[in-house]
């Protein structure tokens, strides 16, 4: 049996050794010049490699299909996939259950994928892009910029268009609908959201513990808790990321955002917590009165609004 695996991400590199360790002769093909490239650039560069949860909870936070997912996630489960790391590499648990490794470095992530490729003797080849996929009969004919490899089986592990400078442009779409598959039109995920209203004094500001709540038709359909920041073209930061894929295939025009910018108190409190502050300062200006409230780069924003 010869597999050919395309793309040397995380998912090509581990579908190639545990294709290997089947018994069958594997040739990885990366079109970049190392694997993992990708890899390199989670979690900031330290890679958040996993998140240490059961696989109910690791289905629960999938925003679309988790059934798609049911059984890949229990045949190699959150805790299977850190104990085959922690082998090769020291692991550390984070805040949120997220783990990394303890040198803070994805490098070593890719190298302890690198190394198990090459005890299970796994075929390397880099700098090769494949250019199409074709099947004969029973038998795989993928052809590349350098070469023609026939084979028994072909793995698809290209990812998806969300990074082109790293290798992911889309190639994975490109075959599947070549064999006759249905490739749903493509948008973003985890990414920032361009608003409408633009706040060019607060770029670059961070918020911590805020609430943002997003409303369709005056519907709320998605709300979360933490850290956002402005951008220049509209929000961003970890509970935007999370909206963004709840909302990525809505109308748009449909759709409202609300930022709480402090969830802990109700608006009777709020009230109270604001007219304290004037009468604290009840000989400065209003503007000069919001600093205990709000930080320094929202009291003209707040004031104009």
């Amino acid at each position: 049996m010869k597999t050919v695996v395309i793309g040397g991400g995380p998912a090509g590199m581990l579908s190639a050794y545990f294709k290997s360790l089947s018994g069958s002769e594997v040739v990885l093909l990366e079109k970049n010049e190392k694997l993992g490239k990708k890899l390199y650039i989670t979690g900031k560069g330290r890679c958040n490699v996993l998140n240490y949860c059961s696989e109910e909870e690791f289905l629960e936070n999938v925003v679309s299909n988790p059934r798609f997912l049911s059984g890949a996630i229990r045949r190699f489960p959150p805790r299977d996939f850190k104990e085959f790391l922690e082998k090769r590499v020291p692991l550390k648990l984070e805040r949120g259950n997220r783990v990394f490794p303890v040198s803070d470095k994805a490098s070593d992530i890719t190298k302890c994928l690198e190394s198990y490729l090459s005890d299970a003797g796994v075929k390397i080849r880099l700098n090769e892009r494949v250019i199409k996929v074709e099947k004969t009969g029973e038998r795989f004919f993928v052809k590349t910029d350098k070469a023609e490899l026939s084979a028994d089986e072909v793995i698809i592990c290209t990812g998806g268009k969300s990074y082109p400078l790293t290798g992911s442009t889309g190639d994975g779409y490109k075959f599947a609908e070549e064999f006759g598959h249905t490739v749903i039109p493509t948008c973003p995920a985890l990414s920032g959201i361009e608003t409408e209203e633009d706040f060019p004094s607060l770029q670059g500001v961070s918020l911590k513990n805020v609430k943002l709540s997003v409303f369709e038709d005056n519907k709320k359909i998605f709300e979360d808790f933490g850290e956002m920041l402005f951008t220049h073209y509209g929000i961003s930061g970890p509970i935007v990321l999370t909206a963004s894929s709840y909302i990525n295939r809505k109308d748009f025009s449909k759709l409202k955002i609300s930022i709480d910018l402090k969830p802990a108190l109700g608006l009777e409190q709020l009230d109270e917590r604001i007219l304290r502050d004037f009468a604290k300062y009840k000989n400065k200006q209003v503007k000069n009165s919001l600093g205990d409230l709000l930080i320094r780069a929202l009291i003209p924003v707040i004031i104009e609004k």
